[in-house]
């Protein structure tokens, strides 16, 4: 069978009690699935360091990122 071409890529991530503890919440908070926080996250970084430049998928709306500003 054929595999189906996705943009997105699965792996394993071991995560100490503590962290997953803290993204879960943060999740929660901010009404995301912990998958998705994570995403965000690592995007965020990327961007932030300047390895990933903004895209459709990554990008914040105007009112978001004024958000994040202050």
């Amino acid at each position: 069978m054929a595999k189906k071409d996705t943009s997105t890529k699965s792996f394993v991530l071991r995560v100490d009690t503590a962290t997953m503890d803290a993204i879960e919440k943060w999740a929660a908070d901010e009404f995301r699935s912990t998958n998705g926080q994570l995403q965000w996250i690592i995007a965020e970084a990327l961007r932030k360091s300047g390895r990933l430049k903004k895209t459709k998928s990554t990008s914040f709306t105007d009112s978001e990122e004024k958000e994040q500003e202050e």
